[in-house]
C-alpha cells in the first residue's frame, strides 16, 4: 500500500464511521486523557501491564463518549487479559531478575570471544 492510500484510509476512517461510533474526537480524548492522568498518578515507570491498563482505559473512555459499540468492551476484556499476562510474567521476572548493573552480566568469557571472531 502506498503511502498516499495509507492516509487515504486513515482520512476516511477518522471522518467516517469511527467517528460517529467514538463520539466527539475532542471529547473521546479528554475523556482518555483524564482516565490517564488518574492512572499516572505517583507513577514513576511504566511496566507492560501498566500500558494494556491504560488501553483499557482507552476503551473505557470510548465507552462513555461514544454510541454503543460491542468491539469497545470486547477489547477492553482483551486488554485486561494482556494486562493479567503482562503482570503475571512481570511478577515472575521480579524473582529472577538479573541485577542491570552488575558488572558481570556484561563480561565476555574467552568462548564468547571465540564464538565473535568465526
Amino acid at each position: 500500500m502506498t503511502a498516499k492510500k495509507v492516509l487515504e484510509t486513515a482520512l476516511n476512517l477518522i471522518g467516517g464511521d469511527r467517528a460517529s461510533t467514538h463520539g466527539s474526537m475532542l471529547e473521546n480524548h479528554e475523556n482518555i486523557a483524564k482516565l490517564w492522568n488518574g492512572y499516572l498518578y505517583n507513577k514513576e515507570e511504566l511496566s507492560a501491564s501498566d500500558v494494556a491498563n491504560m488501553m483499557e482505559l482507552m476503551k473505557v473512555a470510548r465507552r462513555k463518549a461514544g454510541a454503543f459499540n460491542a468491539d469497545d468492551y470486547v477489547d477492553g476484556a482483551g486488554y485486561a487479559a494482556v494486562a493479567y499476562e503482562c503482570a503475571e510474567g512481570e511478577e515472575n521476572k521480579e524473582e529472577t531478575a538479573l541485577d542491570p548493573f552488575d558488572p558481570e552480566r556484561f563480561r565476555l568469557t574467552e568462548d564468547m570471544l571465540k564464538a565473535m571472531v568465526k
